[in-house]
């Protein structure tokens, strides 16, 4: 039996390589997967609680989620391809657009 704790560490360390790899980067893809990367994180600390409680609760709140990641991954995916064909680039630093 694996214990909780290890599985909450691995939760942290993925959480914070999200966090360093959303800071860090410069591409608007990496950005958005080290969001996801984030969400899942703490989904796997919610499971990892719900299953230490005997609960139901945190895998249902996974399930939304989820849904709600999912449905973020649609919608960004899009305006960063709309975002690529306005400006020919997907570097954060370069991408402004309030200027034409």
């Amino acid at each position: 039996m694996i214990p909780a704790s290890w599985y909450l560490i691995l939760s942290a360390v993925l959480f914070s390589l999200g966090v360093i790899g959303f800071l860090i980067k410069r591409s608007l893809i990496t950005v958005f997967m080290s969001i996801e990367l984030m969400l899942n994180a703490v989904n796997l600390s919610f499971v990892t609680f719900a299953h230490q409680w005997h609960s139901v609760k945190g895998q249902i709140f996974v399930f939304f989620v989820m849904m709600v990641a999912a449905a973020e991954a649609a919608v960004g995916l899009a305006i960063i391809i709309a975002i690529f064909r306005a400006r020919a680039t997907l570097n954060v630093d370069q991408v402004d657009l309030m200027k034409l």
